[in-house]
Formats: structure tokens, sequence, C-alpha cells
């Protein structure tokens, strides 16, 4: 799977309901922030606003940018990807992986010479001049924050076109980057809406820029990319603020029942220090030695055999060997609610090799 998330190949091969999945594949909260009820009055027949004007006006209330910064937005954060690159059409491009496969695809269909940096052992390496960088922060799959003042400055520094995905920047306690662009006209500021207010469903990204950059980005594009349910659910979404630090807690509080959960099972031999909605593991391969707090390692294979003894507990989880540098015995948690946490720790400890 290139994603997480599909519940419904999942459900169809184990014969059950796709709501009878526990999906531990996919980084969406667990919580929303407002009720469906909030659409039952929003008006079907005219067209939507194809300025976008009052869900403009919320995500300008919600993320505060300097004068001669504009959004531009996306019917999710993987159309901004592909709509940015294709209107930069960059020669060159530098990923800092492991990151999710959409912007090695999408570089590699508009003929880009892909670059790739390992992030782990090669933070500080050089880069091509004047390229375009693509930085994922906080990172994915393994959810480590980077400040990222020093990265800004090389890559200023190199004239180079920045592209900064923070689709999971919300989760933290960090400012975004976009303050920087005053400074910096080749920065660009990706973000999702989706998985931080708990609605995949709802598609909606957008692109933070200087003005004029933004207006040459629109030149490409078609007009009512969102539907008004769509924007009148995100408007009430954004409104909630309370509802900001309620899931910073939230999240840091069921991130430490997941991380003690997967410590626990004695499968994993490391669990890496993230700080968003998720976490990556890596299986136990026989080789390594518990640390003495944790309980003895029990090697399962690779996280496709984890995933197969995990079926009869109908639970999904997300195998990263298509992530540059990762391997199949790498695996992704969803942060979930406590009762799913705890299905998830039973189903682990009850694993027979």
């Amino acid at each position: 799977m290139s994603h997480g998330g599909n519940i419904y190949q999942f459900a169809r091969r184990l014969g059950c309901l796709p709501e009878q999945v526990l999906d531990f594949s996919a980084n969406i909260n667990p919580v929303q922030a407002v009720d469906l009820t909030c659409l039952l009055k929003v008006q079907l027949t005219p067209y939507a606003d194809p300025d976008y004007s009052l869900l403009k006006q919320a995500i300008n209330q919600r993320y505060p940018t300097p004068e001669g910064i504009d959004i531009e937005l996306f019917n999710g954060a993987s159309a901004a990807i592909f709509a940015l690159l294709r209107g930069l059409q960059p020669k060159d491009v530098v990923l800092y992986a492991p990151l999710y496969g959409e912007y090695a695809h999408i570089a590699g269909k508009l003929g880009c010479q892909v670059h790739s940096i390992n992030r782990f052992n090669h933070l500080k390496a050089d880069i091509p001049e004047r390229s375009t960088v693509i930085f994922v922060n906080p990172s994915t799959p393994d959810g480590q924050l980077y400040d990222m003042q020093d990265l800004l400055a090389r890559w200023q520094a190199a004239d180079c076109t920045t592209i900064i995905d923070e689709s999971f920047l919300d989760f933290c306690e960090t400012d975004s980057v976009a303050g920087h662009i005053k400074h910096y006209n080749k920065l660009y500021v990706i973000k999702s809406l989706s998985k931080f207010y708990g609605c995949a469903g709802i598609r909606i990204g957008f692109v933070l820029a200087e003005t004029a950059a933004i207006k040459e980005l629109q030149r490409l594009e078609p007009a009512w990319k969102l539907s008004s349910l769509d924007m009148a659910y995100m408007r009430q979404a954004l409104a909630n603020t309370a509802f900001i630090e309620q899931t910073r807690q939230q999240t840091a509080h069921l991130r430490d029942l997941l991380h003690h959960a997967l410590q626990d099972s004695g499968l994993f031999d490391k669990i890496y220090p993230g700080q968003a909605n998720f976490l990556l593991a890596r299986l136990a391969n026989g080789e390594a030695s518990a640390p003495a707090h944790a309980p003895r390692l029990r090697p399962v294979g690779d996280g496709y055999q984890l995933q197969t003894l995990l079926e009869p507990s109908r639970i999904l989880i997300r195998v990263c060997d298509n992530f540059e540098g990762l391997d199949k015995s790498h695996v992704r948690f969803a942060v979930k609610d406590e009762q799913a946490i705890a299905r998830l720790s039973r189903s682990l400890k009850e694993i027979r090799l």
C-alpha cells in the first residue's frame, strides 16, 4: 500500500465492513472539531464562491501571516504538492528522505532530476545550487520535529526554491516557518487541514507563499476546486479554537500510551521518538538485546508478517518499506483513542511466534 488508510481493500480481504477495521495506518486525529450537523443548512443551489473568501478569512484567523503573503487552496495537500511542482517545473529536486512517496512520484512524472538525502545521517549534506528543496516537518513516518532556522539559511544561501510540508505541524507546540517568507521569496509552505481536524473525507490543503508567487500558481488552477460542504465544514472546524490545545494535550497523552503498548509487546527493538500523531517502530530481528526495563524481544519477521498476525483482530498497520532508507522491519502506528490502543496492546501481546 502506498498510503495508509485503504481500509476498504483490507475489509474486503477479511470479509468485514470497513467500520469494523481498527485503522492504525492512517494518521488522522480520532476526534473531530465539529459535528456534521453544521452542514444541514448549507445551500447547495448556488455555485460556491470561486474565490473562497469566507474560508480564506477563517484560515487567516487560524494561521496569521504578515502582509505580502497569500494562500491558494487545493482539494487536499496531495493536490497542492502536484500543482506546486507542476507550476515551478524544477530541474533539480532535493528530497530529504524518508518522506512519503508522492514527492518522488510527481517529480519523476514531471521529468525532474531527483536527488535524495538521508536526513538521519546526512542532514547537512551539500545540495545543488538553485535546486528545489522539499522537507517535511515534522517528518513522516518517524515524526521528528526539526529546528528549521539553520536549514532555511543554508538553502537560501544556495539560492534554492524551498518547499516545507507542515501537514502535521498543528500537533506540535511550535511555530510555522511561514513568517520567513517575507525575507525569503522562494519559500513555500504546504499545510493540510484534514489530519489535525479529524476529517480525511474533507479534502482541503493550501499553499502559503509570497503574493506574486501565489498569483503565478493560480494561473493554472481551475475554479470551484472545493465544494460548499467542504468549505462550510472547515470554517466551523477552524472556528473551534479550544480544539487546538485540547488536541495537542490529548495527542501527547495518547502517544505515550501507544509508545508503552509497543514497548511492552516485546516485538520492537526501536521506537522512534516522534512528536506528531504517529510513531515509527522497528521490529526486532533477534540479534539486538532489549534494554533492561523492556521485556525480552520476540522476533516476528517483518511488517507484513506482523500485519498477517494482526488480521484476526481486524487491525490495519502501515509497513514502511516504500519509504527510502527504511525496510520491511519498519512499521508506523497512528495515535488512536485509549480503547483502540488497549485493543492493539492486547493483540500484540497475544501474538504467538
